[in-house]
């Protein structure tokens, strides 16, 4: 039977007494005085069982002096209780119990001596029966302690026990009403997965000087001041603040830029000393957390043209180094373009740790998409592993897009099949995969739409299609044996050879069968008007100009990530520098040496030594070492060794003019590989026109290897030619109900073509490169 929840009698308020008929105390074998813990509106309350004055059975009565936090908040409406729901206890008498104060107001936290606190609380304490992180409710005092908030009992043993006069009762801290009020408003957030590292190193920023300043005090040194959180846009750095404050159980006040910018005059400055009075009132109460978010757009670097930025900066530096010890409240910025901010924020004594949140690793990415997939009806099919090595430069807001795409595509295929409890499976993340683009390559330099080409769809050059698998494919799907020879991937190749040999085709196909991102540039793609602009857009360069005019044309075309961070950003990842040759020549030639050819060529020379590497680039965080005894996953250990194997970019640069490419670029630790993509021999060219052939109706008399045999000095382009104009004059003859191509129609559109190569041509690429 249930039992019907009576509102407590007044002469039981605060005596922590639950009143029910002597029955159900005998049930439960419970006496006069007996601790119980009772389950009720999803929270616990421990209290003491006391037969009702009328022994009626069927009701209860219960005084919430000790209940779990979620009580105090949300008062349990449930007019019913299960006696399943009623748990005896065994209650030892505590030696030691440690306890945080919630107090009315600010100024009696202030103005009480902590020794007169510390008596009051015994005194409420004393006879109650309490468990570890359960709240007192002491408002039946009538004084200004409202709660006693357990941290910890002992014995260790023990979570619940009785509080004497011999128990020590030792205060953590004490707080406001409305500070605690707000922290039991506050919901839980959902796991962030991947961040754990840089959660622990932020949590342990903001711990230390806001829970523990007497600490560094004692040591002689001074709290820190600010942390400056930096990523790219989507990584999660404002859901990791607001978690990790919710942690350390402190405030948040929240501010974004543009909402202290005001229009008139000192509005700005006016706004932004507001906040810091704000982030003081709060602190009063309690530790706090002043949060700005994108930094960069309220604190820019100063220029000479700009008065109104420059006196918001001013008035940030002034307010940062106005604050004292007392108070206790940090500053966390957050930005996504730290190179923009005023180099006088970064600095010791105001913004005195940097934390980079990079992009994910594929450990990291594994990690928040079982996150993300928690609460979705996601098919046991779906191996996340091979989604994260799916998801090459996705960041958190990218993958939560991703999983959301997903499940509509499910959704969808309901409608249409009209069926019901229609799971997630593998093949619709695999739809989600083609229209969710990951955002750091959205609207950027180099990204092409690739079509999928495989290594069956281009004839012959075995040779070369064993030398690229060798270098792109093999790192890919082995880097545990890479690792345990000891072999890096090759930091760059190069192909070569006549016009038409499929050069451009192959690193396609490279790129189709590693599933790793792919960003293709030309020259046009590089060049600008703009002094300095063609070298910005290759890699991150300071430029210092004379004219002030130029500089803000350079500001306003160059706000795009530059080409190798976004290669670098999403690796693995293939870059191809298609024709070279146009866009870096040689410094031997006839160029001047301070020519848009040289400074690109300087840059790119750079960018393959690593020396263009940026801290705000860095990819998730330092491995978390495992504890001893435990073992890792060959799942996770795979990744593990793709991420350490692949974590540089891969340069593949295709030329038919190799001979006027800078030496430099040739050496090893720049350009690995030097392949070679030489005509089509007989054999080549007979396997390129079966494929070529291998989609068109041709008659039983057509005779490739005849074809094969005329075509000396045909390229792969030229074949393909020849097999078009093959058909085209099918239809020209045979009109447009023509079936089959014939052999004579091959043999009348060789008579109308001629080679596109010369034996000449090729004897100069037949000399080795050096």
């Amino acid at each position: 039977m249930s039992l019907r929840v009576l509102a407590q009698d007044s002469g039981d308020r605060g005596s922590q007494r639950c009143r029910m008929g002597l029955g159900l105390m005998s049930a439960h074998g419970l006496h006069l005085g007996s601790p119980l813990l009772a389950s009720i509106g999803g929270g616990t309350c421990l209290c003491t069982a006391w037969p009702r004055t009328d022994l009626t059975e069927g009701f209860i009565q219960m005084d919430l002096k000790c209940v779990s936090p979620n009580l105090i908040s949300q008062p349990p409406l449930k007019l019913s209780l299960d006696p399943s729901q009623l748990t005896p206890l065994t209650c030892t008498k505590l030696r030691h119990v440690k306890a945080t104060v919630v107090v009315q107001s600010v100024d009696f936290r202030k103005n009480t001596p902590l020794h007169i606190i510390h008596e009051l609380v015994k005194d409420m304490m004393k006879g109650v029966y309490v468990q570890k992180k359960h709240v007192i409710n002491v408002e039946d005092w009538d004084a200004e302690i409202k709660y006693v908030v357990v941290e910890d009992v002992s014995p260790d043993c023990a979570d619940a026990g009785l509080v004497t006069s011999r128990t020590s009762v030792e205060l953590v801290g004490t707080q406001t009403l409305r500070h605690f009020q707000r922290q039991l408003q506050d919901q839980p957030m959902a796991p962030l997965g991947g961040l754990d590292e840089v959660s622990a190193s932020l949590r342990e920023l903001l711990q230390l000087p806001l829970l523990y300043p007497g600490t560094l005090s004692s040591l002689g040194v001074s709290c820190p001041r600010g942390v400056l959180l930096a990523g790219p846009p989507g990584v999660g750095k404002t859901q990791l603040v607001r978690r990790v404050v919710g942690e350390v159980g402190a405030s948040l006040v929240v501010v974004r830029g543009p909402e202290v910018v005001g229009s008139r005059p000192g509005e700005s400055e006016e706004a932004l000393r507001g906040v810091f009075a704000r982030a003081r009132a709060e602190a009063d109460e309690g530790p706090c957390i002043l949060f700005l978010d994108e930094l960069d757009s309220l604190c820019p670097r100063r220029t000479v043209s700009s008065a109104p930025e420059n006196r918001v900066v001013a008035q940030l530096l002034t307010l940062m180094d106005g604050m004292s010890q007392s108070d206790r409240f940090l500053i966390v910025g957050a930005s996504n373009q730290p190179d923009n901010l005023d180099p006088a924020l970064r600095r010791p004594g105001r913004f005195d740790r940097e934390v980079t949140i990079g992009a994910p690793t594929l450990q990291q990415r594994k990690a928040i998409l079982c996150v993300l997939c928690e609460r979705m009806p996601v098919c046991s099919s779906v191996d996340m592993a091979e989604l994260a090595q799916r998801t090459i430069g996705y960041v958190g807001a990218d993958l939560s897009a991703l999983c959301r795409e997903a499940a509509m595509c499910a959704i969808r295929h309901d409608v249409q099949q009209s069926s019901g409890g229609q799971e997630i499976d593998m093949s619709h993340f695999q739809e989600a995969v083609k229209t969710v683009l990951p955002s750091c390559l959205r609207g950027s330099l180099g990204r092409t739409d690739l079509s999928p080409v495989s290594w069956e769809q281009i004839g012959g050059l075995q040779d070369v299609k064993l030398k690229l698998i060798q270098s792109i494919e093999w790192p890919m799907k082995h880097p545990d044996a890479f690792i345990r020879l000891g072999l890096s991937r090759p930091r760059g190749v190069l192909l070569y050879g006549p016009p038409g040999c499929a050069k451009t085709t192959l690193v396609r196909a490279a790129a189709t069968a590693s599933h790793c991102s792919f960003l293709s540039v030309s020259g046009a793609d590089l060049y600008s008007p703009y002094v300095g602009d063609s070298e910005r857009a290759l890699a991150q360069v300071h430029i210092s100009l004379l004219n002030s005019h130029i500089t803000h044309l350079l500001s306003a075309c160059c706000q795009h990530f530059t080409l190798f961070q976004q290669a670098r950003a999403c690796t693995p990842c293939i870059l191809f520098l298609d024709e070279i040759d146009t866009v870096i020549g040689s410094r031997s030639g006839s160029q001047l040496p301070n020519s848009v050819q040289t400074r690109l060529l300087s840059v790119l020379l750079n960018e393959l030594d690593g020396v263009g590497f940026k801290p705000l680039e860095r990819r998730g965080t330092e491995r978390v070492l495992h504890a001893e005894g435990s073992e890792e996953s060959p799942t996770n250990q795979q990744l593990d060794y793709q991420e350490v194997c692949n974590k540089d970019v891969m340069i593949i640069a295709a030329t038919n003019r190799p001979d006027s490419l800078d030496s430099a670029l040739l050496r090893p630790g720049r350009l690995d590989q030097i392949i070679y993509v030489p005509p089509p021999d007989r054999e080549a060219r007979l396997a390129i026109l079966r494929v070529c052939t291998g989609t068109m109706p041709v008659n039983d008399d057509v005779c490739l290897e005849e074809l094969a045999a005329k075509t000396e000095l045909y390229s792969g382009a030229d074949l393909e030619k020849l097999c078009k104009e093959a058909a085209l004059l099918t239809l020209q003859d045979e009109g447009m109900a023509a079936s089959a191509i014939k052999h004579t129609y091959f043999l009348k559109s060789l008579d109308k073509m001629s080679p596109s190569l010369t034996a000449q041509q090729i004897h100069t690429y037949q000399t080795p490169l050096s």
